[in-house]
């Protein structure tokens, strides 16, 4: 699995993440993003090309190398300075009320503690900062929610441990933030991998 985990998975995320309509998706959880932002499950950059002109600068957190090599020309030519700054979103590297923004596009469905990277995203937000968040999860739909939860044990091993069957909105609600904005629906594709939750949250203080 580490041969498979290192060199064949960020080359099938990106692939699978960079499909045409996803642009759309990107360029909605983006907008709004401003000053400092830290971003969490940075992979390959594929959010550079819809940072809003008011972004200053991106702290990239993301523990593949493998993908951040995939990305090198994303970065080259952003014109946004961006610096990997870590591995885990599980512990931020930065001191806290650095960031005016937070972005997290796919994120939460993969990470080990999901509720330990939104605690220290409020850390590291400041006051009244906003996290944008582009997550896949459990689909309202009774039958489709039934084959994520048989699909999910093998989607864990193929898919670097994502997983289908995460709330994403309920989490953010219950690591403390308020969200302001919040769209769900089906996005092309099957079903089970496709229902998409995008948003913009504030921590409660």
């Amino acid at each position: 699995m580490g041969l498979y985990r290192e060199r064949i998975v960020p080359h099938l995320v990106n692939w699978a993440c960079a499909t045409p309509g996803m642009e759309q998706w990107r360029e909605r959880v983006c907008d709004g993003l401003h000053g400092d932002v830290v971003e969490i499950g940075f992979g390959s950059g594929l959010n550079i090309v819809h940072y809003p002109d008011a972004v200053r600068r991106v702290y990239a957190v993301e523990p593949s190398t493998r993908s951040l090599r995939i990305g090198e020309s994303r970065m080259k030519d952003s014109p946004v300075p961006i610096t990997h700054v870590g591995l885990d979103g599980q512990s931020i590297p930065l001191d806290a009320a650095t960031c005016d923004s937070a972005l997290m596009t796919f994120t939460l469905c993969t990470v080990p503690d999901p509720e330990q990277v939104l605690r220290e995203l409020r850390r590291v937000l400041v006051a009244g900062g906003s996290l944008h968040f582009l997550e896949h999860g459990v689909a309202p739909s009774a039958g489709v929610a039934r084959w994520q939860r048989l699909l999910d044990p093998l989607e864990q091993r193929i898919a670097d441990g994502c997983h289908l069957t995460r709330d994403a909105p309920g989490l953010i609600r219950n690591a403390g933030f308020d969200i302001t904005w919040l769209e769900q629906r089906f996005a092309r594709g099957p079903k089970p991998w496709s229902y998409f939750s995008v948003g913009v949250a504030v921590s409660r203080g």
